[in-house]
């Protein structure tokens, strides 16, 4: 396993300025964590909780690309991991021990971006090549392309109804797509520069474009008009991404800070200069409570947002981070590195609050348990029963809905595949009564 080391809650070299989403706020500087433990565990010093699994923890690596990574991303029951590179493949990687990765060859050039759509069921990936690229994330890897932009495409998403795609590429545009068939619906293009992301509002409304321009526009998707461009970054924009409740979005900037802007109000409400170098990626935690950042300075920064603090500085790379990306319930997250490594991280440090809110919630059931009685044996052992057989009746729903979307985007994928094969056919057909006819038309003369 790979070397990674932790500093936490912001070292005395390491200072960090933010304005709370509830109010001002100020980082402070808190004492250095370094190993200690037995296990590889880390133990932080003069810190008042000081419990080995509240720190972030590095669960797996892996090393099968041979150039930088350029994007993570979980499957929704993140039991896979998807990583584009530079080597021009996106691989597959499962989340089980002993399990082998998937290869996905397909583009002509650098993989810049890799999305799973939210069933987990497909995989986007854009290109270099100019192309997007839709992916069944299992061992046969079929893939359906289009060619989306004129130039390098630089991020893709799904809407969070998994319907729609939205990418954003060097040829300052951002368009967006249908899921289904890949029809092009619109384009965007008041950016003069090379748009370097781009991403859906959770609720589908909204699309947040950054750009090498140094702005950030917020598109209204119904309208098809810019509706406010934010443009107080010192550099160029590298990566935007929304707050889980969609109220405000965070940007990482070349100027190496972190901004989040209100988008209802449209103004800063956080600025973080905790980086020695530019910012490439960030990534909300579903919770909206903490913000990640990866940076070619090698780090990772945990951000606590209602405190406006620099929380954690994770060192796992061997130069520039890259990307950095949550799971989708958060317990995890994945980065990747100009070293050709992935590394997917343990959170922990979030699991602390919820485990006080269950002890507490345990607490006082036995509280009113012990005030009201024991009811008799027999009602606790049938309503045992009962719950667990509306808990085995949950899951079974769950897994039967799962495997009905799952067939449904691997029927749309099959009947993508074959409108491309009729296509090549007729394209064929024509091709030789084209000929036929210039034979007949020599033979005549």
């Amino acid at each position: 396993m790979a070397a990674a080391g932790l500093v936490g809650a912001g070292s005395p070299w390491v200072w960090g300025q933010g304005l709370s989403l509830w109010g001002w706020g100020r980082s402070w500087a808190g004492a250095r964590v370094g190993p200690g433990a037995k296990g590889g565990c880390y133990s932080p010093v003069n810190v008042a909780k000081s419990h080995c699994q509240e720190d972030p923890s590095l669960e797996k690596h892996f090393k099968g690309h041979r150039d930088a990574i350029t994007s993570v991303d979980f499957s929704l029951n993140k039991k896979q991991l998807a990583s584009g590179s530079m080597d021009s493949c996106l691989m597959i990687w499962s989340m089980r021990p002993q399990m082998r990765a998937y290869r996905f060859v397909g583009h002509k050039d650098a993989v810049m971006c890799v999305q799973f759509s939210p069933s987990g069921h497909l995989v986007a990936s854009g290109s270099r090549d100019k192309t997007v690229r839709l992916w069944v994330p299992n061992v046969k890897g079929e893939s359906t392309v289009f060619k989306a932009h004129t130039a390098t495409v630089r991020s893709v998403q799904f809407s969070s109804d998994g319907q729609s795609l939205v990418t954003a590429s060097d040829d300052k545009t951002v368009k967006v797509w249908t899921v289904h068939r890949q029809k092009f619906l619109f384009s965007l293009s008041q950016h003069i520069n090379w748009v370097r992301c781009a991403k859906f509002s959770p609720d589908g409304r909204l699309i947040a474009s950054a750009s090498d321009d140094k702005t950030i526009k917020l598109w209204d998707k119904t309208s098809r008009e810019c509706i406010h461009s934010f443009c107080e970054h010192g550099g160029f924009v590298n990566h935007v991404d929304f707050h889980p409740n969609g109220t405000c979005i965070a940007a990482a900037g070349t100027d190496n800070t972190v901004k989040l802007w209100d988008v209802r109000m449209n103004r800063l409400l956080q600025h973080y200069q905790v980086h020695s170098a530019v910012v490439n990626s960030l990534s909300f935690h579903p919770s909206g409570n903490y913000l990640i950042t990866a940076s070619s300075d090698s780090t990772l920064k945990i951000l606590d947002l209602l405190e406006g603090r620099l929380l954690y500085t994770l060192h796992g790379h061997q130069g520039p981070a890259t990307c950095v990306a949550f799971s989708r319930t958060g317990d995890f997250f994945a980065s990747g590195g100009s070293d050709e490594q992935v590394m997917v991280w343990k959170t922990n440090f979030d699991a602390a609050d919820y485990g006080d809110i269950l002890k507490t919630q345990k607490y006082a059931t036995n509280q009113s348990e012990m005030d009201c009685g024991d009811p008799p044996k027999k009602n606790k052992i049938q309503e045992s029963a009962r719950n667990q057989h509306q808990q085995e009746e949950e899951t079974s729903l769950a897994d039967t809905l799962e495997h009905i979307v799952g067939q449904l985007d691997v029927l749309t994928q099959t009947v993508s595949i074959l409108e491309q094969r009729l296509t090549l056919t007729e394209d064929k057909l024509k091709e030789c009564l084209e000929n036929q006819q210039k034979l007949l038309h020599s033979k005549g003369n």
